[in-house]
């Protein structure tokens, strides 16, 4: 098992300034899901996390960055896990999640409830 990759607020701030040239989700499930989102991710709840990337077709190197609610919440830890279970090369967990985005004074989207 390979040892599970982290990224920090700052390095993401970078990455998503750069190029964005990245998976970029939001792996909160239903129940804990607020609404809130960072800019330039896109929401694949834990559950589905699976089911995306067979139905997306994405390439097995592709690099994958996956978020939840913040330290406290295991969710982008579990995501990681799956994907790189999978087989998936180029993950990282951003531990911080929204809590550590929104203290870095970033801002979030909200979006409606479905």
């Amino acid at each position: 098992m390979s040892k599970l990759q982290t990224i920090s607020t700052d390095d993401l701030q970078r990455r998503l300034q750069k190029d964005g040239s990245f998976q970029f989700w939001n792996v909160l499930t239903d129940k804990y899901f607020k609404g809130e989102m960072i800019p330039g991710s896109r929401r694949v709840p834990l559950d589905q996390v699976g089911r995306e990337v067979l139905r997306a077709q994405i390439p097995k190197d592709v690099e994958i960055i996956v978020y939840c609610a913040g330290p406290s919440c295991p969710q982008s830890i579990l995501a990681a896990e799956k994907l790189n279970n999978l087989g998936y090369t180029d993950v990282k967990a951003y531990e911080g999640g929204i809590e550590e985005w929104k203290s870095a004074g970033n801002q979030v989207e909200q979006l409606r409830a479905a």
